[in-house]
């Protein structure tokens, strides 16, 4: 499953506008919580439409603080976290996809920020420091992962005392039909590999995290997170409509924020 998600992933990311087209990408990132000004302060190629929700703007964060995003992706929220962390502070991304790092990268010299990083790793083994942030971001990301309490274990890991987590994710407030479950394809669409809310949130507690609290939730449209995808688009577009409601209904965008 790990290497289906390297492979769509590094696909997505070789395309020029990321999983679909600029202006899709910029409608449903401005739906999910992101302002045209943060839009427009960083590159269009950074803005892949791949996000549930903006933890950025939810993660109060200040200026000198050492920040970790999880799955950063083209860097959107690694830009987005440097401006406010300013010089002398840092954001380092993570990512285990080659094609995402070189293209969050190339984004990176377009900034002209001095004060970001993106490192290549698996969210289940940092290659950090313990310790060592003040806060740890994700976007739609540990969904992704096989082992979320060990990606949630490490978060708390590198995190110093006092240290903040803020997370957007996917989670199930009900069952999905196991066509849906067995997808690899819907997996890899942050869909099938979702846990129960509180299932997802007892991961978060368990690895140490207190003050675990949903400080927003919202319904998710179903077509805007894997209606770029054929295979997946097929898969849904064939189930009857009612079906198709009941999916959409059981699926919900969180954010979360946690400390250490």
């Amino acid at each position: 499953m790990k290497e289906l998600v390297r492979k769509i992933y590094g696909n997505i990311a070789k395309k020029e506008n990321g999983c679909c087209c600029r202006s899709k990408n910029g409608a449903v990132s401005e739906k999910i919580g992101y302002s045209r000004k943060d839009l427009g302060s960083i590159p269009d190629e950074a803005n892949m439409g791949l996000g549930c929700g903006n933890p950025v703007a939810l993660a109060s964060l200040k200026e000198g603080e050492t920040v970790i995003d999880l799955g950063c992706g083209g860097g959107i929220d690694v830009f987005l976290a440097a401006r406010k962390v300013g010089s002398r502070g840092k954001v380092i991304g993570i990512d285990m996809t080659d094609e995402m790092l070189n293209k969050a990268r190339a984004n990176a010299t377009k900034t002209g920020l001095n004060n970001v990083e993106f490192r290549s790793g698996e969210i289940e083994n940092l290659p950090l420091a313990s310790n060592s942030a003040d806060c740890v971001i994700s976007n739609c990301v540990i969904n992704l992962s096989e082992d979320k309490q060990k990606v949630f274990g490490e978060a708390f890991r590198v995190l110093k005392s006092g240290g903040r987590l803020m997370v957007s994710d996917m989670v199930l407030l009900a069952d999905l039909p196991e066509k849906i479950l067995g997808s690899p394809e819907l997996y890899a669409g942050c869909i099938a590999g979702a846990l129960k809310k509180e299932e997802y949130l007892n991961k978060i507690k368990n690895a140490g995290f207190r003050e675990v609290s949903v400080i927003k939730e919202d319904a998710v449209s179903l077509m805007d997170y894997i209606g770029s995808d054929k295979v997946v688009s097929s898969l849904v577009e064939d189930m009857p409509m009612a079906e198709r409601e009941n999916i959409s209904r059981a699926v919900v965008s969180i954010k979360v924020s946690a400390k250490k």
